[in-house]
């Protein structure tokens, strides 16, 4: 055994591969654990239901929602469009072709498009692609938020309401120190400017400024309603004056002169004495009223009848506030950051059918041709100077790079009339139309004479680079050698008697030789400037270059060219002297009156006499399929070119010098055979020719051509089509008998070639060396050489001995004809089969084989020609080895033409694929043998390449299988069966079988192969979305279900990408909401909707009945599980689909969205599954990126951090100061984007000691934390699956994307499915629904412009993406805050809705307890968030009289019983007494007033004590969060709240007005006596020394002494001082224990807290006054505090001390038997114990200490 391995050992390639897979294994074996797959749910079988539930879908009023509609598609043929006036293909052409391919051919480019069109197709994308789409509101809204006013901006102080007639008086003054520790002294003195106003209420108030601008918040305020007197004090200063205060506090003041004294004291004295007289009014008035109980009894049903008249108008202007509130409503998905955003991630590019495509195109002008021998050419010399012979340029152009001509020729006739004159008599002959009629002939409907000189040309290059050169070669009527000939025009002087002479002899040889050429000169010019294709425009023609008779074919022209730009070598070249004038220039698209390289004309054509025909120039495209495009038009050129003739060592003629090559172009060999007119002719001759002769060099054996001569090939090419060339010794001499020689003396016949055009079925081309014979006998083609010196055939006279002398390339240009040999060979076999013959299945199999080694452009050029014959075959396939050979070799076209030509296939399957009319005996469908083959292929694992190919491009054979599937059922008349009925279920069978085929190979080859298995998948899930539309949808359900079966939790990232990516598509399907069904599925009769029965969680039920959107929540469920990637994805998948349906304009009725909406109801249960993990109020709202967050994404369990549910509102400059500090933070990722970031003492014990870091950033607080824990326990029950819930939390993005459905969902619903939803729900569900709705409102929040501004500013510096799709200029910032703010102000109204729903529907629940249960407790906290979250001015004006609405509902919660709802309600409405805005301060006002009035009326009548206090209170709380309360704007809330108690009609005859009074009266005393605070909030010692007088001030009244105690505590733990933040508790929590000793509620008071603190005898001065009627304290918030101490003594490190707190506890809980607390108390000591002995063995703790140090003297 020793020597042997473990199997498993020997698997393995490399050491340590166990270790690995090891760890592998117990990876997924924990995932497995964790993650368990969840239960496969059975679809519904759609089309029975539909059946059963027929009479309830009838009767329903949005049955359009449950039924697909009608004729859902349709077969539609479009007209076929080409660039040309008539058709290309020829009249005659459809009866001349025989051959298989040319038919097709024909057909493909006659035949229109067939298309299937899905009448709701626009419907079936993303939601950006929908029809009638506006996501970009028109114009948004605009609101106003407190947060973007002006920091420093502030309405005039003096316009802020004093009454008229009302005393004012400024001026300088100088002012005393006010702190009565630090004696007045000379230096004290300040001088500051004084105000002296009225305020709204009729009261007085001096505020002094530090200078005169008194529109600025004034440095402080003397409030003259506590003033006792006015006094002369000049002990210190002259003219100084002494204000005596209420509280034995005074203020001092000295003028500058004696005057200005006497005018301050006598204003003051004034105003005095008629504040004093009012007061004595009023108190006789009160005295009058004082009524007996009995009296009150009476009187109290006029006093209910007033007041119930003073809320029936403020619910007046609530109805007002919420008709207003209604109108304009937005929807929330047209504000959100995704629908904002232009994404065309998803958007498939446009397929268009197919058309011509050119390369780059330009214009080629030809303007004159000039040389520098010039004379006047008519015989009596009157008339122009011009050329003195004519010339003939034919232009071309050259790719040096590729070494090739890459156009046909283009000739240009550039003479004068004059000069074309001297032609006259031979341009007949020799255009080979002797006997023309002089009768107008007309091509394609265009008069000849304007096809004859032309003029300008279009060239097309399809790849353009600086290498391709416009070549002009010039040539001239035959004279004899070019040497002697050009000679004449190279020399410059003397040129008139020169010029005659020339002249004369052109004249000559006119006349007698004008039918033939010679070569001249030739010149080039480079085209374009880079590869783009910008057109060279200012590069002229070279010099004209003589002609080198050694040198003239095109290679020799080529290896000139490289030369072209090395001056040395050019300099060498003869030159001509003259100038080539041709531009060029762009093309337009729509160029007027062109014709196409077969003189069809195009588009746009004007046919006059006087219009300029432009030709289009044929271009040569080179043999590379990616430059290759499908034909789309009838082409058919052959392009012939002479190259070389060997003739000096013939014997058969005397005379063989200047050789002429004539050219015919024959369909016969017999004797009287005629040569066809179908060669293109040259300028100033016929359009077409019957023959063309060559350029003829001079006293030449072996003569060179490089003529390009261009034939119309006939439809139908047979054996009898050749080319024959006929040799002519064209004779020179031009003695002065010459001119009496006949015209056979001129040119005789010295030879004859022949060139058959097909070579075994295919066009012959490239170079052909051919034998000359000397005669030219009948049936001169059927000679056959045998061999041994035999032959058949007639006897030929062959010249040179029958070599092969003669040199011809041939270049084929047609749509209709292919070189390729496989493809010709397929074509040819299918035709025979076509034709009866007896088809063998393994010769056709040979043939399909042979086709993969077809060319890759031929396969282009005739791809859907090609493609069409091979469905055809597939579907007449009598083998199975035949279709999948068919399949084999499309898979192979499939894969080629995707390098790029993707486009192609789309155009195909979109416009031509049309399957044959079906025959059921003759031939079977396309789909069906296509479904078999595909089937096989994935099967054979041997064929892996090809199998790799399908799955890649499958999205072609699954278009096709459902295009040939539609086109099927309309042609068969089958759309009008049951679905079940549409296709034989042996289809249904192989389609399943597909399906489960695909799959294993998407989830095994993601990795090795991930764009085949991400293609597979896409099309996979585009054929099963469009087979809803085709097949029986239940089974297309059971696809969608075998596809989930193939992915679990914990797959890779790219599986769930596959998966939500299928999902995607599956629920784009344009008619989803009908494939879900919503409608009630209950058992019994007919169901109305009324009565349904909703899901708000996934039951089996809802997924089975409703599958789609069941399937679809499931799995977003059960990703919310999974790391933050897969989340994202599946959260926009979901929110996507949601914005699809609030933008369908099919849907738009409310009733519709409602119905919707019952689909989504089981997002509540998901949401409130997570709600912990959503639970995320502190972190910025706003979305930016966290990828460089370094949290770890992966853990499964993350620990819950808290969050803190409010957040003191900051002023304008603390929030600029902190947004860089916040920002940073998120970005850098050192803050953490979900806990606080603020540290608050109040936090969870994360047991530090027990391995966790201690967390001074978690703000839940201990009473929190309980109900958090007791909410987890039952948590368990909303497991997808059975997994384990994770608890990290969600990041800012998925958390605002799933709030936005949620909100959606309730904006949608109808109020009866929200209350059976709230009737269903148990309280801890409530809750949480309830802190959802709170966490809507603080991501949504608002944070300002300047907020936004920076935290752009940030991203940009750093380079990180904020995620929305702005840039940073100002104009994205407004657009961004418009945005921001209109959803900010949308989500407030909707939760307010929902919110006023609530409280009016279950009051009664509410009332429980007299509003002191935990329900009321959670839905007064939702109304707070309102109010502490920056909200428009709109929001508030609602939320205010929601407010004011649940004073007037729920007045015992405010006033009964414990006073924390009614404390809480006066902080925020005192904070918004303090608003920027006027309007918020009066609505704030006014609902504080409505507070007071109600607590007057709720205690029958007889005060307002507790709303007193707890204004007082607050007022306190304010000025210790140092919120700036006590400005003016806060002054004018006042005194609306003054006017509010002294305009009230129904109470003037109580003491409420009075009361009112005295409470203003003394918030401004407490504002008084804390102004110092503004001064030193800088400075947090000086600050916790004037709250700590202050404290101690308040002795009497407890609850006001706690405030400042909580004030000193906050501040101390920002400081960091945690000993002292401590004292603070301990403190707290004594005054409260004495409180409940005197109360006999508690055995031990503040002594037991002795131990601790020495200073706690402060507490026990505590004193049974008016300060104590509503103090609710109790042994609850003993407890509480009791565990505040204990925490905050754990943070300060004060362990010893803990053991005295936790003494006090130990024995209520043990009396409640409390044993998990109880446990925890002792976990706690017990760690506590640890630490000190740890600190006392190393010595790590330093405890300071402290001396306190004051001023005296």
């Amino acid at each position: 055994m020793a020597g042997e391995t473990r199997r498993f050992t020997r698997a393995l390639s490399r050491p340590g591969t166990a270790a690995e897979l090891r760890h592998s294994v117990s990876e997924a074996v924990r995932t497995s654990v964790l993650l368990a797959k969840p239960k496969d749910i059975e679809p519904i079988d759609y089309e029975n239901v539909l059946l059963q539930k027929k009479a309830q879908i009838i009767s329903d009023p949005l049955r359009d929602m449950l039924l697909f509609p009608n004729e859902d598609f349709q077969i539609k043929i479009l007209k076929r469009h080409g660039r040309t006036l008539c058709s290309t293909v020829p009249e005659n052409a459809r009866r001349e072709a025989q051959s298989l391919l040319v038919t097709e051919c024909i057909k493909t480019y006659n035949s229109d498009w067939h298309l299937i069109h899905y009448r709701y197709e626009d419907y079936s994308g993303d939601f950006r692609k929908l029809p009638n789409k506006s996501p970009r509101p028109e114009k948004l809204p605009v609101h106003v938020f407190e947060v973007d006013e002006d920091v420093d901006k502030d309405e005039d102080t003096a316009s802020l309401g004093s009454q008229k007639g009302g005393i004012t008086k400024q001026g300088w003054l100088h002012k005393g120190n006010m702190n009565s520790a630090i004696s007045v002294t000379m230096r004290s003195f300040k001088r500051r400017f004084f105000h002296l106003t009225q305020l709204g209420d009729g009261s007085y108030i001096l505020n002094f400024y530090k200078d005169e601008k008194i529109s600025k918040e004034p440095k402080g305020s003397i409030f003259l309603d506590s003033c006792m007197g006015v006094v002369q004090n000049n002990k210190i200063r002259r003219y100084a004056f002494e204000l005596k205060m209420q509280d034995k506090s005074s203020y001092l003041l000295a003028a500058d002169s004696d005057l200005e004294m006497e005018e301050w004291i006598g204003s003051l004295n004034k105003i005095l004495q008629s504040t004093f007289e009012a007061a004595m009014q009023e108190k006789r008035n009160g005295d009058s009223l004082e009524i007996s109980d009995d009296e009150l009894q009476m009187g109290k049903t006029e006093h209910v009848t007033s007041w119930e008249s003073m809320h029936y108008e403020l619910t007046k202007s609530t109805r007002e506030i919420e008709a207003k509130k209604n109108e304009g409503r937005l929807k929330l998905f047209m504000l959100d950051a995704d629908s904002q955003k232009l994404d065309f991630s998803s958007i498939e590019p446009d397929v268009k059918p197919f058309e011509e495509k050119f390369g780059m195109r330009f214009l080629v002008k030809c303007n004159d041709l000039f040389f520098n021998l010039q004379s006047c050419v008519a015989e009596n010399e009157e008339g122009p100077t011009t050329n003195v012979e004519p010339f003939f340029v034919t232009l071309a152009l050259f790719d040096i790079k590729d070494n090739r001509k890459i156009s046909a020729d283009f000739h240009v006739d550039l003479n004068h009339p004059s000069v074309r004159y001297m032609l006259s008599n031979s341009t007949a002959t020799m255009n080979g139309c002797e006997g023309l009629a002089s009768a107008q002939k007309s091509i394609n409907g265009i008069p000849e004479s304007l096809l004859q000189y032309p003029k300008q040309g279009i060239f097309s290059v399809s790849c353009p680079h600086q290498d391709i050169f416009l070549v002009a070669r010039v040539e001239k009527v035959l004279q004899g050698g070019i040497t002697q000939c050009a000679e004449p025009y190279m020399k410059s002087s003397d040129s008139a008697k020169v010029a005659q002479k020339v002249l004369k002899n052109a004249k000559q040889m006119c006349s007698r030789l004008g039918q033939y050429r010679m070569p001249f000169a030739w010149a080039a010019r480079p085209i374009f400037k880079d590869t783009q294709g910008t057109l060279d425009k200012n590069a002229r023609f070279s010099t004209l270059y003589r002609q080198d008779s050694n040198k003239l074919s095109n290679e020799d022209l080529l290896k000139l060219l490289l030369d072209f730009r090395k001056p040395e070598k050019m300099s060498k070249l003869p030159v001509i002297l003259g100038n080539l004038d041709i531009t060029i220039d762009n093309v337009t698209p729509d160029f007027p009156s062109c014709v196409n390289s077969s003189y069809i004309p195009v588009k746009h054509f004007e046919n006059s006499s006087k219009v300029l025909v432009t030709h289009e120039v044929e271009e040569f495209f080179p043999c590379i399929a990616k430059l290759s495009q499908p034909f789309t038009i009838y082409n058919n050129h052959l392009y012939v070119y002479p190259k070389h003739l060997k003739y000096d060592s013939q014997k058969s003629f005397a005379k063989a010098r200047n050789i002429a090559v004539c050219l015919e172009f024959r369909d016969s060999d017999e004797e009287d055979a005629q040569p066809l007119r179908c060669i293109y002719g040259r300028p100033g001759g016929a359009v077409f020719t019957k023959w063309a002769f060559s350029v003829v060099l001079h006293h030449h054996h072996n003569p060179e051509f490089y003529d390009e001569v261009k034939v119309e090939l006939p439809t139908q090419l047979h054996e009898k089509h050749h080319l024959l060339f006929t040799f002519y010794h064209v004779s020179c001499d031009n003695t002065s008998k010459g001119t009496t020689k006949k015209k056979e003396s001129i040119e005789s016949q010295v030879g004859y070639a022949w060139l058959p055009i097909l070579k075994d079925g295919r066009v012959v081309t490239n170079d052909n060396q051919i034998s000359v014979s000397a005669n030219l006998p009948v049936g001169y083609l059927s000679y056959l050489e045998l061999g041994m010196g035999k032959h058949t055939g007639p006897e030929i006279k062959w010249v040179d001995g029958a070599k092969h002398i003669f040199k011809v390339a041939t270049h084929l240009v047609s749509t209709v004809y292919t070189q390729d040999q496989h493809l010709n060979n397929f074509f040819q076999y299918c035709q025979k089969c076509d034709s009866g013959a007896q088809a063998s299945g393994s010769e056709l199999v040979k043939f399909l084989k042979s086709l993969h080694a077809m060319e890759g452009h031929v396969m282009i050029n005739f791809l859907p020609t090609i493609l069409n014959q091979l469905f055809r075959v597939l579907a007449r396939a009598s083998h199975e080895e035949v279709a999948i050979n068919v399949t084999r070799v499309l898979v192979h076209i499939v894969s080629q033409c995707h390098e790029g030509l993707e486009q192609y296939l789309r155009s195909y399957i979109k416009f031509v694929f049309k399957t044959e009319p079906w025959n059921s005996s003759k031939c079977k469908t396309v789909h069906e043998e296509l479904t078999k083959s595909m089937t096989v292929l994935l099967k054979t694992t041997a064929d892996f390449l090809t199998c790799n190919k399908l799955l890649k491009y499958s999205w072609f054979f699954l278009e096709a299988l459902i295009k040939s599937m539609a086109q099927h059922l309309i042609e068969t008349s089958k759309l009008k069966l049951f679905r079940n009925q549409r296709f034989p279920a042996s289809y249904q069978h192989t389609v399943e079988t597909l399906v489960n085929l695909i799959m294993p190979h998407i989830t095994q080859k993601y990795k090795d192969k991930p764009e085949e298995a991400r293609n597979a998948n896409h099309s996979l899930a585009v054929f099963i979305k469009r087979c809803f539309s085709l097949m029986d949808r239940g089974f297309v359900f059971k696809q969608i279900n075998n596809y989930i079966k193939w992915f679990s939790p914990g797959n890779p990232k790219t599986l769930f990408e596959l998966k939500f990516e299928f999902l995607r598509v599956i629920c784009n399907h344009e008619h989803f909401i009908p494939l879900n069904l919503p409608m009630p599925f209950g058992k019994g009769r007919v169901q109305r909707y009324q009565d349904l029965q909703l899901d708000f969680t996934l039951s089996d039920d809802f997924c089975k009945n409703h599958f789609l959107v069941g399937l679809l929540v499931r799995e977003v469920g059960s990703a919310l599980q999974e790391y933050r990637d897969v989340r994202q994805m599946a959260i926009s998948v979901l929110k996507s689909l949601m914005i699809k349906h609030t933008f369908d304009d099919r849907y738009t009725a409310k009733s519709q969205q409602a119905r919707i909406a019952t689909l989504y109801l089981p997002l509540f249960g998901l949401l409130l599954d997570n709600v912990q993990r959503i639970n995320v109020k502190d972190s910025s709202p706003f979305p930016i990126n966290q990828s460089t967050n370094g949290r770890k994404e992966d853990t499964l369990l993350g620990f819950q951090t808290g969050t803190t549910t409010t957040t003191p509102q900051r002023s304008g400059n603390s929030l600029d100061n902190s947004i860089h500090r916040d920002v940073f933070g998120v970005i850098s990722g050192t803050a953490s984007p979900h806990g606080s970031s603020t540290p608050s003492i109040n936090a969870v014990r994360h047991a530090d000691s027990r391995g966790s870091l201690i967390s001074t950033d978690s703000g839940t607080s201990l009473p929190e934390r309980s109900a958090e824990k007791s909410n987890s326990l039952d948590k368990n029950h909303g497991c997808v699956g059975s997994c384990v819930m994770r608890c990290d939390k969600l990041e800012q993005l998925e958390i605002r994307s799933l709030l936005m459905c949620f909100l959606h969902v309730l904006k949608s619903m109808s109020d009866d499915a929200l209350i059976t939803y709230w009737n269903k729900a148990a309280t801890p569900e409530m809750m949480d629904f309830f802190t959802i709705l709170e966490v809507c409102l603080h991501q949504f929040r608002y944070m300002g412009k300047r907020y936004i501004a920076s935290v752009r500013k940030v991203s940009s510096v750093l380079g990180i993406s904020v995620d929305n799709g702005y840039g940073h200029s100002d104009a994205d910032v407004i657009h961004q805050s418009l945005l921001e703010a209109n959803i900010a102000t949308e989500v407030c109204l909707t939760v307010q809705d929902i919110m006023s729903l609530f409280t009016h529907v279950f009051k009664g629940q509410l009332l429980a307890e007299h509003g002191h249960n935990a329900l009321m407790k959670k839905v007064f906290d939702v109304h707070l968030c309102f109010v502490r979250i920056n909200q428009s001015e709109t929001a508030l004006k609602s939320v205010f009289a929601a407010l004011r609405n649940l004073v007037y509902k729920f007045p015992s919660m405010f006033f009964e019983g414990r006073a924390d709802m009614c404390a809480a309600m006066c902080y925020e409405i005192l904070k918004s007494c303090n608003s920027k805005l006027s309007t918020i301060r009066g609505d704030a006002s006014t609902l504080l007033y409505f507070l007071m009035r109600n607590n007057f009326e709720w205690t029958r009548r007889r005060s307002f004590v507790r709303t007193h206090l707890q204004v007082i209170i607050a007022v306190s709380q304010l000025i210790a969060d140092v919120i700036g309360i006590g400005g003016t704007r806060f002054q004018q809330s006042l005194a609306i709240i003054n006017n509010c108690a002294n305009s009230d009609r129904a109470v003037k005859c109580t003491g409420f007005p009075s009361e009112v009074k005295d409470l203003t009266k003394r918030i401004r005393t407490v504002l008084m006596a804390t102004a110092q605070m503004k001064e030193h909030e800088n400075d947090p010692e000086m600050l916790v020394d004037l709250q700590y007088s202050l404290a101690k001030s308040y002795a009497s009244t407890p609850e006001l002494r706690k405030t400042w105690l909580d004030s000193m505590a906050k501040i101390h733990v920002k400081n960091g001082d945690l000993s002292e933040a401590a004292m603070c508790y301990v403190h707290v929590a004594a005054l409260v224990a004495e409180y409940l000793r005197r109360k006999g509620i508690f055995k031990q008071g503040c002594s037991a807290f002795k131990v601790i603190t020495p200073n706690i005898d402060e507490e026990a001065a505590m004193m049974e006054d008016g300060g104590m009627q509503d103090v609710h304290y109790n042994e609850d918030v003993l407890m509480e505090l009791l565990e505040q101490c204990a925490d905050g003594l754990w943070k300060a490190e004060r362990y010893e001390l803990i053991t005295n707190v936790y003494k006090l506890i130990i024995p209520v809980y043990e009396e409640r038997q409390e044993f998990e607390k109880l446990a925890h108390l002792y976990e706690t000591l017990h760690q506590a114990y640890k630490k000190i002995a740890e600190v006392t063995h190393t010595g790590k703790r330093l405890l300071g200490t402290y001396f306190r140090v004051g001023f005296f003297g």
